[in-house]
């Protein structure tokens, strides 16, 4: 009983320091990133290289709800235990913890609590022991999930309000989360399978989980919403485009008929 307190203690004391860690050096490296002249200049990294303004407010509106997507997929992994890609998840619940540490205030008790909830010890403990003794510790992690899926909704809702952006992007992330979850029920599948299964469905013909190892689901995953996402981009480059052009030779229509006029008075 001894040795097992001891090793629970261990345990816990090097997931916390791992987790501590990993904050500081993430911290340390997008510290310097931000401060390197070089970088901050480039035009590689200059988001307005890449899409429109009005783009980008739609990309900052998805975000959240990617967010959500993504915290229901953990919390899924945590409650159920799925084998499959497990290592993928333990290591993208410890990314998303950091995340989400950092931009918790830890004025309050409440930010202080919720900073320890967010501690992945399970995921720390699984991929240092492979299966560790503090895996109970998950029930309270995913509360943490719960409560910051509510945030990021709330968070979704202001956004999409205060720069009055349509809401059409909620009925289609509920497709894909119904969807999601309704795929996992029927077809008795992971939820990485599902996500690969609907994510082809939905982008292309395909119901298949296209790849056979995690790395391979990975990558369909990143092709099919990459492709999608490029070309709504370029959907909607082209329409502003259009628009522009439209607008700028009404605006030469109307300057030549003004000086139409000038020249017969």
């Amino acid at each position: 009983m001894d040795n097992w307190l001891l090793l629970l203690i261990i345990q816990l004391l090097i997931a916390v320091g791992v987790f501590v860690v990993l904050a500081y050096a993430i911290k340390f490296v997008i510290d310097k990133v931000k401060s390197s002249s070089s970088l901050k200049n480039s035009r590689f990294f200059n988001i307005l290289e890449y899409f429109p303004i009005e783009k980008i407010y739609s990309l900052k509106q998805i975000f959240y709800l990617v967010m959500v997507c993504v915290f229901i997929v953990i919390v899924l992994y945590l409650f159920f235990g799925w084998d499959d890609g497990v290592i993928f998840i333990s290591v993208l619940d410890i990314l998303i913890s950091i995340y989400l540490a950092f931009k918790t205030s830890t004025d309050s008790l409440k930010g202080k609590i919720m900073l320890f909830l967010l501690i992945p010890f399970a995921s720390i403990a699984r991929l240092t022991f492979g299966e560790g003794m503090i895996a109970f510790l998950d029930l309270f992690h995913i509360f943490a999930y719960l409560y910051f899926i509510q945030v990021y909704y709330r968070k979704f809702v202001k956004y999409t309000q205060n720069y009055g952006l349509g809401i059409t992007i909620l009925l289609l992330f509920a497709i894909v989360l119904v969807s999601f979850l309704f795929t996992i029920l029927v077809e008795g599948v992971s939820p990485l399978d599902s996500m690969v299964m609907v994510s082809n469905a939905f982008t292309s013909n395909s119901f298949d989980a296209s790849g056979n190892s995690i790395v391979g689901k990975l990558d369909s995953l990143v092709l099919a919403w990459g492709g999608f996402l490029l070309s709504a981009v370029g959907t909607a480059t082209l329409a502003v485009s259009i628009i522009r052009r439209r607008v700028d030779h009404k605006f030469d229509e109307m300057e030549d008929l003004i000086k139409a006029k000038k020249n017969e008075k």
